[in-house]
């Protein structure tokens, strides 16, 4: 049986073999890109270099990244979904040789030295064209040479990548399939299809174009890229020739723990499978998302509220199943156990995950005691609209509005399915399709906010947030000068009118605090310190005193940006030239991020 481990060793086997340099991935919470609110593909902390930076490492790597995705978290718990999963990756920066990065594809997958997998049981798809960018010719002549039967041309919904709005850089791409043998669904069948014959492994995005305006043409990038992604977890799924992801390494190892805690057992229904596989996923994503040092705890916010849904809907399907939550920190134990190895931050952070996760879970008990009252109440404000309207000679049905269901799941944390059991018991019924449009609207209204709160960002390495950036640099040397160096950056949010930095920090800043710090900041603009850069190991960033989050990247070469004597840092970049170039910072709020956790945010005037 294939491993997890051995998949990532032949990954990066393969890779180094062809020239590829490997590096490590980073945080599963973005640095400096608020468009997105986790890392949800490998190529997220790559934006800068995509973009045209030059990587440290050259212009072929590879890596493995952690990513956590939750556009699908309804489809969690059938044989394929998961919201924590990690992605294999490959990268040309620069270059977009693409017939050379289909046949390595095509190599590593049925080379019996790597994959082995038959060419018989790969299906592809590739670009049919449109108004925006031709057809992709060149990738499908490439698969034919290769020997791939089952080809096929899909549209732009299929086959294209490009960024959220349409606008900037994007290309087609080509997705590699595996045939699980299931009979065709219809004559038209292909990798389009929802029938589960086809089961996408891995995807290479070719990003040739830009569209500068959204509807219009593609025209030719100057600097294109080839971005490559492979699913760990279902390719090993298709490795050990199992059915369901939930079959294999860790994820099988929790699902078996959790059978012999639970009332219910895995095969007694399908909700109960459903059950045992939302647990398992959502408490690794749990996991992920606690153990990350950017410090997010659940909340009703950004990304403490998907964590905090994580843990919720862990704990409604340990109901479910008749699982005591107090086992939850043994399969906390499994999977810090089975990834501490490669994500020291995890495994440094055990006791804290499993201690903020059982507060979150105790309080969310708490929280279905109060959905419990507020059900009461709903029903007792029927019933007293029922007997005014009886006055009258009008009837009121038993029934539960959708609003009222929603404000229950939503505020409360009270299961729909709950609400929809009690409700019977009194014989009441529920507006199944008013709470659906209730959830429905707030779910386009999280999407717009998570992608349209900032415009642009770090990202879009505009010199303005490259200045900001910078002085984001200056605050963090001002507060560790005022409160000490165990003051760290938690993460940020840059655009190119303001920047937003969260750090630790015991207590509110007084009023003389921040104007301490913002005349600190100022003085070392108006002093026009030079901000220079050096490639080096992670070892000699370490010795030379630059201040990051090392992990375990020994050997990787990263960036340091230093500002004069002020402040030395591992970064990514990119920065302003000279501290000169911000002319003046102004701090306009200082507040609580979360616990333990301050947020300033300022501008440059």
């Amino acid at each position: 049986m294939t491993t997890e481990r051995e998949l990532i060793d032949l990954w990066f086997k393969f890779f180094e073999e062809h020239g590829f340099k490997r590096i490590e991935g980073l945080s599963i919470i973005p640095e400096n890109d608020p468009t997105v609110l986790f890392t949800t593909a490998g190529m997220h902390p790559l934006v800068p270099y995509l973009l045209g930076e030059k990587h440290p490492a050259g212009n072929r790597i590879c890596d493995v990244q952690r990513c956590i995705r939750t556009n699908d978290i309804d489809e969690v718990g059938d044989a394929s979904h998961l919201t924590f999963f990690e992605m294999l990756g490959n990268w040309y920066l620069g270059d977009c040789p693409k017939e050379e990065m289909i046949k390595l594809s095509f190599e590593f997958l049925t080379s019996p030295k790597y994959l082995g997998i038959p060419k018989e049981r790969l299906a592809t798809t590739v670009f049919a064209g449109d108004e925006t960018a031709p057809r992709d010719e060149v990738a499908y002549k490439a698969w034919k040479e290769c020997g791939i039967e089952n080809v096929f041309y899909l549209n732009k919904e299929h086959n294209w990548w490009a960024l959220g709005g349409g606008v900037g850089p994007c290309g087609p791409d080509t997705e590699m399939f595996y045939d699980t043998g299931k009979p065709k669904c219809s004559e038209n069948c292909s990798p389009a299809c929802d029938c589960g014959k086809y089961l996408e492994i891995w995807n290479d995005v070719f990003m040739q174009y830009k569209v500068e305006n959204a509807g219009e043409k593609a025209k030719k990038l100057d600097r294109p890229n080839i971005d490559t992604g492979m699913g760990l977890e279902r390719t090993v799924a298709v490795l050990n020739g199992v059915s369901s992801i939930f079959d294999t390494g860790v994820l099988k190892q929790v699902i078996d723990f959790i059978g012999t805690k639970a009332q219910v057992k895995y095969t007694e229904s399908e909700s109960a499978k459903r059950s045992y596989r939302v647990i398992t996923d959502h408490v690794r994503s749990a996991v992920f998302v606690l153990g990350d040092y950017r410090g997010v705890k659940p909340s009703n916010v950004g990304q403490g509220y998907i964590l905090r849904r994580f843990i919720r809907r862990a704990v409604n399907c340990a109901r479910n199943i008749g699982l005591d939550t107090k086992y939850f920190s043994n399969i906390i134990d499994i999977f810090v156990d089975r990834h501490g190895a490669d994500y020291s931050d995890i495994k440094r952070n055990r006791e804290y995950i499993k201690a903020e996760f059982n507060l979150e879970v105790e309080k969310f008990s708490k929280a279905l005691d109060e959905g419990h009252k507020e059900f009461e109440k709903v029903i007792s404000g029927i019933e007293k609209h029922k007997s005014f309207a009886a006055l009258k000679g009008e009837v009121v049905e038993n029934i539960i509005s959708g609003k009222a269901c929603f404000r229950l799941y939503d505020t409360f944390g009270f299961p729909f399915e709950l609400t929809k059991e009690l409700a019977k018991e009194r014989g009441y019924d529920v507006d199944e399709e008013g709470f659906k449009k209730a959830f429905e609207e707030h779910q386009e209204k999280s999407r717009t906010a998570s992608a349209g709160t900032f415009k642009g960002g770090l990202a879009d390495n505009s010199y303005e947030s490259a200045k900001l950036h910078t002085a984001t640099h200056l605050i963090m040397a001002g507060l560790r000068k005022m409160f000490g160096n165990q003051v760290m950056q938690k993460g940020s949010n840059i655009t190119p009118e303001r920047l937003r930095i969260d750090f630790n920090l015991d207590h509110k800043m007084t009023p003389e605090e921040i104007e301490t710090l913002e005349k600190f900041v100022n003085e070392k603009i108006a002093q026009e310190i030079p901000v220079s850069c050096e490639e080096m190991s992670v070892e000699q960033a370490k010795q030379s005193g630059a201040v990051g989050v090392f992990e375990s990247k020994y050997g990787q070469v990263v960036k340091v940006y230093t500002i004069g004597d002020v402040s030395k840092e591992i970064c990514g970049g990119p920065h302003a030239v000279n501290t000169k170039d911000l002319h003046h910072l102004k701090i306009v709020k200082e507040e609580s991020s979360s616990s333990g956790i301050r947020r300033i945010k300022a501008i440059l005037d």
